[in-house]
């Protein structure tokens, strides 16, 4: 091949004369491509089943919109994320609002959504079936989990709209029933940001502190009126599901009319098919209740004064076979009688036998009977009185004996127990003298203590 030949690849780019070709850089590339697709489709409706939603952090929301044959991303920024009618969610099928445009950092086409709406009734439908099977599953309509409603509630939440005819009538139904307090906690019931600020009312009565100025609802009413299922959409929400699920106060659920179903009425503790009747579920009837308790005070009056008339009957019944007083007290009376007749003769017969003991008594009391006794007597303590003077530990120091003491005056009967003592005390029949034993100096003489005192014989 000839090299000078225009065609002929070389190593080196050249621009050969006469080539209207320039070069592009990769970024005038995606550049131009993205013009040229926006600027051809920057209205466009697409309609396919949304896959991989993801809602990110900034708020943004990404995800595929897929048919059979093809898929192509799609983009809802922020702002027209929250101004979504409802939440979206794999497997829903949806028609896209928006424009085509380029993403160069990855060479891809997308679609960026402006509007997002259900593709249809049965798309609708479909969607919401598959979020009741969703949170059935998870066991958030268990009948197990519903409780019972207080029977007659001081206060009563109601979250609905403070505009419609949802409010008056509740009210107006409640004060014929059951005057009690209520507080409305407003929110739309409809359109954009409708299920979020529900679900934020729900959690907010539950939020209330015990203390505060506004007292916790002993009862909810989650209400609106009728309309379609478009209309009632916020309340087949996740998000308002789950805060009614989980609310700690009982909540009736009144949305639409009686044949309007929606998530929120499975979730709740009780279903009325209209707020005029979750009124009616949520108070008794004042006059009923009036009337019931005359009715039973009556009954109540009714019953004591049979109860009365029973008990009087008994009574009468009873003092008729009851004995008279004269019959009960009659022998005790003869007794008593009998008693104070015999009372006198046993006790001067009494006095006759303790008179004779006393006389007998009296003769063997003779003088000369009782001087014998005292010699005798006397006799017996000499002898004792002897005995005790023979055995005084005093009478050997008489014979020229002495007791030797220690300090504490105890008696030492050995040489050691002296030795030890050193200070000692001897005694003798005519006073003490205080001696120290070894090299302990000379003795010391004390005053004399006195000898003991002999017991003297009366």
């Amino acid at each position: 091949m000839n090299e000078d030949s225009p065609t002929d690849p070389g190593l080196l780019a050249t621009d050969a004369p006469g080539d209207n070709a320039p070069a592009f850089s990769v970024s005038e590339l995606s550049s131009a491509l993205k013009r040229t697709v926006e600027g051809a489709f920057d209205h466009v409706r697409v309609r396919g089943e949304i896959s991989g939603f993801k809602r990110h952090g900034s708020g943004h929301c990404y995800f595929t919109l897929k048919d059979e044959n093809a898929c192509i991303d799609a983009v809802i920024w922020r702002g027209n994320a929250a101004a979504l009618r409802f939440r979206p969610e794999d497997g829903a099928e949806v028609v896209a609002t928006g424009k085509l445009t380029t993403y160069p950092a990855r060479s891809r086409y997308q679609i960026v959504v402006e509007r997002l709406e259900l593709a249809g009734q049965g798309a609708l439908m479909a969607l919401l079936d598959r979020r009741r099977r969703q949170l059935a599953a998870e066991g958030l309509f268990d009948a197990a989990r519903k409780r019972p409603l207080p029977f007659a509630p001081q206060v009563i939440g109601v979250v609905t709209s403070p505009t419609g005819a949802v409010i008056r009538d509740i009210l107006h139904r409640l004060e014929d029933r059951f005057p009690c307090h209520v507080i409305l906690w407003p929110v739309p019931v409809q359109g954009e940001g409708a299920a979020a600020r529900i679900a934020a009312a729900v959690a907010g009565f539950n939020a209330l502190p015990a203390e505060g100025p506004v007292r916790t609802p002993d009862l909810l009413i989650v209400a609106r009126g009728g309309g379609s299922i478009e209309d009632l959409w916020a309340f087949n929400e996740e998000e308002v599901v789950r805060a009614v699920a989980a609310s700690a106060i009982p909540v009736i659920s009144a949305v639409g009319h009686e044949t309007d179903t929606s998530l929120c009425d499975f979730a709740a503790d009780m279903r009325a098919p209209t707020p005029t009747a979750a009124a009616e579920l949520a108070v008794p009837v004042r006059r009923e209740l009036i009337g019931q308790v005359r009715d039973l005070a009556v009954r109540a009056g009714r019953c004591a004064q049979r109860y009365a008339d029973r008990a009087d009957e008994q009574l009468r019944t009873c003092l008729r076979q009851w004995p008279q007083r004269e019959d009960l007290l009659a022998p005790q009376q003869q007794r008593l009688d009998d008693l104070a007749e015999r009372l006198p003769r046993a006790l001067k017969g009494r006095l006759d036998r303790a008179r004779g003991e006393l006389g007998h008594a009296g003769g063997a009391l003779r003088p000369g009977l009782l001087a014998a006794a005292h010699r005798r007597a006397r006799e017996r303590l000499e002898a004792l009185w002897r005995v005790a003077q023979l055995a005084h530990p005093n009478r050997p120091l008489e014979r020229g004996y002495a007791r030797v003491e220690d300090r504490t005056g105890q008696t030492l009967i050995t040489a050691d127990a002296a030795r030890q003592a050193r200070l000692l005390r001897l005694v003798f029949s005519d006073g003490a003298v205080e001696v120290a034993t070894g090299d302990g100096g000379g003795p010391r003489r004390g005053p004399p203590r006195p000898p003991p005192q002999q017991p003297k014989l009366l």
